[in-house]
């Protein structure tokens, strides 16, 4: 072998090794993806549920659970891993396990909004916008001079308009600034949309009138999930909001009952959105599902069935003035993620508290846009769960 050939033959091998290295390389820090998101979120349901079950002290309360109702041989047992699964088996049995959770606080794993105000319209603001806004200080459907990062991606080519968002709250119009926006937004009692509308739809839209809510603003979850699922298989956005209600109104009214078993219904309806995502082909191992709530409330018999600042106590929810100091713990939320991108990594201890303001970073992040040309002021993503 001539001297030149075999230079020429070390240099081909070592090329052949580096070459190798950087694939595996590229292999290994490869990071998926996802093309599609939804961001479910749980009115004011409380981190101690979320990660404890059934509250004994509240559970036990004749005040707070009716004679007749089921609820303490539903929801109760002594172990507390058994009593969580019993109210939210697929939240534990399913995204605990092939996702991240945030917020058992009894793990030093820690979440809580920015927003001093501690109530709905900021929280919400809060996690669509990445930003805590002193001035959105009530729950008035003032349009939000703010743009959600759903409304930023609705404005970029490669999302086509692809958007939409549902809700159980009469607010989420103003939330997602709808007059400026152009978005789809279907809250509160608005019937479902469709040309032609489905017969399930129509039925749907004539139950919704028949059937009445117990509350003026806010309409039953039901409607709200079913009008959503049937959006997302015919329309088929790449990125979706869903919001339910009825545990923060059931809480309010103090139905402790109501309160879980809305709780429970709720994480039926993310296991068959869950289930519809893994059997659409459109969805399938290329979405995200990212779930949250927009505040925490008390954590006694006294003030759970509330939540407010020391701040807001002042002003807006002067009626809640029996609480001076505000109603402890209702800043304290959680969040929890499935799906492309996101690895198994169960319950996350946080070396420092997550706040409310980081979601809309991370969800842009999980789409592989990036945060700082949505809002330079957004919070940081929850780096945690990548």
């Amino acid at each position: 072998m001539s001297k030149y050939l075999f230079i020429i033959l070390l240099f081909v091998h070592i090329a052949s090794i580096a070459n190798e290295k950087t694939s595996a390389h590229t292999a290994n820090s490869k990071v998926t993806t996802p093309k599609n998101l939804i961001l479910v979120t749980i009115d004011g349901l409380r981190w101690q549920e979320v990660f404890g079950g059934a509250d004994n002290n509240l559970l036990h309360n004749d005040k707070f659970v009716r004679e007749s109702s089921h609820t303490k041989q539903t929801f109760w047992h002594d172990n507390e891993e058994q009593r969580r699964q019993l109210l939210m088996p697929f939240f534990w049995n399913t995204i605990a396990k092939k996702g991240a959770v945030i917020g058992n606080r009894k793990l030093d794993s820690k979440m809580s909004v920015s927003n001093n105000w501690h109530f709905s319209y900021p929280g919400y603001s809060e996690i669509f916008t990445g930003i805590a806004d002193p001035k959105i200080n009530s729950n008035k459907k003032v349009p939000n001079p703010h743009i959600s990062f759903i409304e930023w991606l609705n404005n970029q080519p490669s999302f086509g308009n692809k958007l939409a968002v549902f809700g159980s709250w009469d607010v989420f119009p103003a939330i997602f600034n709808v007059e400026r926006s152009k978005m789809y937004v279907n809250a509160g009692f608005m019937s479902a949309q469709g040309k032609p509308l489905s017969a399930e739809m129509t039925l749907i839209n004539a139950m919704q009138k028949e059937i009445p809510s117990p509350w003026h603003n806010v309409r039953l979850d039901s409607f709200t999930y079913r009008i959503a699922k049937d959006y997302l298989l015919t329309q088929k956005p790449r990125v979706m909001a869903i919001s339910f209600g009825e545990t923060d109104d059931f809480a309010h009214d103090g139905h402790y009952d109501s309160y879980l078993s809305s709780a429970h219904q709720t994480d039926k309806f993310i296991e068959d959105l869950w289930h519809t995502i893994q059997t659409t082909p459109e969805y399938k191992n290329n979405t995200v599902l990212l779930i949250t709530t927009d505040h925490g409330r008390g954590s006694n018999a006294n003030n759970w069935q509330h939540h407010a600042s020391k701040d807001a106590i002042k002003s807006y929810m002067k009626n809640l003035a029996a609480f001076p100091e505000g109603i402890i713990g209702s800043e304290n939320i959680w969040f929890a993620a499935i799906g492309s991108g996101i690895k198994a990594k169960g319950q996350l201890v946080t070396q420092n508290e997550i706040k409310q303001n980081q979601i809309a970073a991370t969800a842009l992040t999980l789409l592989g846009e990036d945060p700082q040309k949505f809002n330079p002021k957004i919070g940081p993503i929850i780096k945690e769960i990548f």
